[in-house]
């Protein structure tokens, strides 16, 4: 088994900016993911710079600008676990400020930037809820920012809600090749939230010839990096798995490749 290679982020404090995780600190080349928790009247910015964003309210409502443009008051739910997301889309170039309303978790994803890309708020039900999987298998899915919205150059943006012992992710599957049209290469975060949140999940991230396995235990707020490799999500019995994950990769493409071992859970 490969040496801890530090996979699971814990949240560092319980205000401000909590993850900040970029490629240099990662290790890898795409994908970043920051939190910030703010309380009502709290203000949280910053520069996209060579970067696009999709700033995704967790949970709480905050006025969000991006260039000085007033975007209004967005967010509805006070919980990840009450209905679909709100979010902006911030183009490279662009500076972003957001003035919590209330008490705010809001997530900063952001990947290489490019194009020809405009600010713009992407309210909830633009991509209906889809429900996959059958049986202990079943989780639901709010597509922020899929591949087929042509709303972005390199971001890829979804959360997921996996009942109660469920598992998710499941089967395993993988998207580390630059190999198209079987497979794309794409690094992947996941932020997770328990419901209630002293629960915790389980996530495994293994390449085939294992020289990557390994067996996160994850608690409510922490990061799991997926640099490669296929990457299960298992929750426990009493307590409902939120994520939202970021993806990004040398194109923008979400094509997985299912382990072939676990493949005839889906026959």
């Amino acid at each position: 088994m490969a040496t801890n290679p530090n996979l699971r982020v814990r949240p560092k404090g319980t205000t401000g900016q909590v993850h900040d995780v970029t490629p240099a600190n990662a290790g890898w080349q795409y994908v970043g993911f920051a939190l910030h928790k703010l309380n009502d009247g709290e203000v949280a910015g910053g520069q996209a710079g060579a970067n696009e964003l999709c700033l995704v309210l967790v949970s709480g409502k905050a006025r969000i600008s991006v260039d000085g443009v007033d975007l209004g008051v967005i967010g509805e739910r006070m919980s990840p676990f009450d209905g679909a997301p709100w979010a902006v889309y911030v183009p490279l170039g662009s500076e972003w400020v957001a003035d919590a309303t209330t008490a705010v978790e809001l997530a900063v994803c952001a990947a290489p930037g490019g194009g020809n890309y405009t600010a713009q708020v992407i309210p909830p039900g633009r991509h209906p809820r889809i429900t996959r999987g059958k049986g202990a298998n079943v989780r639901h899915v709010y597509n922020i920012m899929p591949e087929d919205d042509g709303a972005a150059h390199s971001l890829l943006v979804v959360e997921v809600i996996t009942p109660q012992g469920n598992t998710s992710s499941y089967p395993p599957h993988k998207h580390d090749q630059d190999n198209l049209p079987h497979e794309s290469q794409l690094e992947e975060t996941y932020f997770h939230r328990l419901n209630p949140p002293q629960g915790f999940a389980m996530q495994r991230v293994y390449t085939d010839d294992r020289s990557l396995d390994e067996a996160l235990v994850i608690e409510d707020g922490d990061v799991t990096l997926v640099p490669k490799g296929y990457h299960p999500v298992a929750t426990t019995a009493g307590y409902d798995l939120y994520y939202l994950n970021v993806m990004a990769g040398p194109k923008r493409v979400w094509k997985f490749h299912n382990a072939p071992e676990h493949e005839w859970l889906l026959k």
